[in-house]
């Protein structure tokens, strides 16, 4: 006689808990690095983030009559959570960071019918809404070598001093873009990179190392077997193959493919956004070119369009294709050859 007592998703949910575990683990080695970089900050806006997050999902779950010891410790909320405070400015006022996680959290995952069933990337969703909605606070980044004291960092987020414009500067991205763009022809990438020290050694002083960070814990989500290597190696190969391409074509206009892979959010994008496994595709063919196709967005946008990164619009335009891109690469079934 079957056990109805303990339903067989009990065991989904608690796989979904390990894992989403592991990945807020693989996010350490880079939450270091920002901490070293930026300061303490990013713990108070990491801890908003979450609190933000699982109480919209707490009440999400209680309005659609869901158990919430069963949703709300999976995990999944939580992750979301970690990767918005990550790509916003660590010195956003707090209630940004509330706005983009409520706009995920309610939005983009409980509307469309919570874990499992969200098309859209939500994280995603809450930096695009955000950077759209209020672009100006999205942009303002602390300036490179900024000595601020851990009070005066709460002080700047939680609106108890002015926001002083001083204190903030450009990424290296948009440093890159906006000299060359000012510069109309004068100006050449080698010089950039060379004469200005918010470049560092070839990415940017200091975001190299968070890079390095993500690009650490990503490689041990693969080898635990909690990401697979399609997404990843296909939105590093994307980004590499265009940058390449435009850096081999004019190395004074466009910059090599390292400064691309190690700047902005390429190394979190890789490992941590495109393998969701929820919004993205489902073979191992489809992650290959979801991910192939989100780095070249992602590198378009970022050189030639209106965003200093492109990671997340490239993300959600990939996402509207995931349907297409499954059908068409669907395995054969086995012990049956594919028809022409």
């Amino acid at each position: 006689m079957m056990d109805f007592t303990t339903p067989p998703y009990l065991l989904k949910t608690a796989s979904v808990q390990r894992v989403m575990l592991q990945v807020l683990a693989a996010l350490l080695p880079g939450i270091a690095a920002y901490i070293w970089l930026i300061g303490p900050i990013v713990l108070v806006q990491l801890a908003i983030a979450t609190l933000a997050a699982l109480a919209a999902e707490a009440a999400m779950l209680k309005l659609r009559d869901k158990p919430l010891g069963l949703f709300l410790g999976d995990g999944s909320a939580v992750v979301t959570a970690w990767l918005i405070a990550l790509t916003f400015p660590p010195l956003a006022p707090w209630w940004l960071l509330v706005v983009g996680v409520l706009f995920a959290i309610v939005v983009a995952k409980h509307l469309y019918g919570g874990l499992g069933q969200n098309p859209f990337n939500p994280a995603m969703i809450a930096f695009a809404v955000c950077i759209v909605s209020f672009p100006a606070l999205m942009s303002q980044w602390p300036a490179l070598g900024l000595k601020t004291s851990f009070g005066e960092q709460i002080d700047i987020v939680f609106g108890l001093a002015a926001r002083v414009d001083a204190m903030t500067g450009a990424t290296p991205l948009d440093a890159i873009k906006t000299a060359l763009k000012l510069g109309e022809g004068a100006v050449d990438v080698p010089a950039l990179l060379a004469n200005q020290d918010i470049f560092g050694n070839f990415a940017g002083r200091g975001w190299e190392w968070v890079a390095a960070g993500y690009l650490i814990g990503g490689l041990w989500l693969w080898k635990r077997g909690i990401v697979s290597w399609h997404a990843p190696l296909g939105f590093i190969g994307g980004i590499t193959l265009l940058a390449g391409a435009l850096w081999l074509w004019n190395p004074a206009q466009f910059a090599g493919p390292l400064f691309h892979l190690f700047s902005g959010g390429a190394m979190l994008g890789a490992f941590f956004i495109v393998t969701d496994p929820v919004s993205g595709c489902t073979t191992p063919k489809g992650k290959f070119v979801f991910g192939f196709a989100a780095g070249l967005l992602a590198y378009v946008i970022r050189v030639f369009g209106g965003y200093p990164d492109g990671v997340a619009f490239a993300v959600l335009l990939v996402n509207i294709c995931v349907p297409l891109i499954d059908m068409y690469t669907q395995p054969p079934i086995f012990g049956m050859k594919n028809e022409k």
